[in-house]
């Protein structure tokens, strides 16, 4: 199972700041010595190229990132400071998503130990998001004509806004979404299929409506499947407002990956988020997300 990784690409935050960045490095370091991953299993990807950030975000966006000039007010939404190793680390964390689908259309399944940057509009980023993943890789792979039927699986406890933004009007692309219903961003865009969550849902009655709603996807028959397999749903996740346990979040990972691996439909994961405190809790849900996988296809 090849998985991409870009954490070496590090870029500065202040002191104290509240995004754990490094669980990136944590998380690839942990799945090494947990025998989860092996070190030939892991590559590093090129970076996103301008052509394909423009597949799904404006130049003017784009332009105004990459060289600094970009409005205060947008950075304050991305919640993190510009600075152009975060730019060259956002376009390696596109780069691994890219590459993650293309491996998946090819072997079946493959991950990115990054991404599900859901929140990023066409012209500006916010929540922590600064260009749009599988939007680009959406957009990308009907451009190529390597997958013309998409869906998007997107578990965050965060709903998708931009993601869904910037995908409304494309027929061929099924966003679904499961997220918590009092939760950011407070204006959701619609997705294909929403499933709203109370605060404190709990593994039961989560598994329960995701088993019961994820038929609506199969039954879209797409050609691949991008999953983000947020661990924020997590009890102990500061930003989750739900009440997973770690068991719970990888029986719902192994039943997306199960109906992939019964269907044949390629899977290609992405992290999406996770801000437990202490970070090692995100660290082993995300874990358990490899461990999930490799249990249904490595038999």
């Amino acid at each position: 199972m090849k998985v991409f990784y870009s954490d070496h690409y590090e870029f500065p935050l202040p002191e104290g700041h509240r995004f754990p960045v490094e669980k990136y490095r944590l998380l690839r370091e942990r799945l090494l010595s947990g025998d989860i991953l092996s070190p030939d299993e892991l590559l590093s990807p090129a970076p996103a190229t301008r052509g394909q950030i423009l597949l799904a975000h404006s130049q003017e966006y784009f332009n105004s990132f990459e060289s600094g000039s970009i409005d205060p007010k947008i950075i304050r939404k991305i919640g993190f400071p510009w600075s152009h190793e975060l730019h060259m680390r956002s376009l390696a964390s596109v780069g691994g998503a890219v590459e993650s689908a293309r491996e998946a259309m090819i072997n079946g399944v493959a991950g990115n130990l990054a991404g599900g940057t859901h929140h990023a509009f066409r012209d500006h980023g916010e929540g922590f998001c600064v260009y749009n993943d599988l939007a680009v890789v959406t957009l990308l792979f009907q451009q190529d004509r390597t997958a013309e039927r998409i869906a998007i699986v997107d578990l965050d406890v965060h709903q998708g806004n931009g993601t869904s933004d910037i995908l409304k009007y494309n027929r061929d692309v099924f966003i679904f979404s499961m997220h918590g219903k009092n939760n950011y961003p407070f204006v959701k865009i619609p997705s294909t299929v929403d499933i709203e969550l109370e605060d404190n849902t709990e593994d039961s009655e989560y598994l329960e409506r995701l088993n019961d709603n994820i038929k609506k996807v199969v039954k879209f028959e797409p050609e691949i499947i991008l999953f983000i397999a947020g661990v924020d749903p997590l009890k102990e996740d500061r930003l989750g407002k739900l009440s997973l346990t770690k068991e719970g979040l990888k029986e719902r990972d192994k039943l997306i990956a199960e109906i992939c691996f019964n269907k044949s439909i390629p899977l290609s994961l992405a992290l999406g988020g996770g801000y437990s405190v202490p970070v090692e809790n995100t660290v082993e849900a995300y874990c358990n997300t490899y461990r999930a996988v490799k249990e249904i296809y490595i038999r």
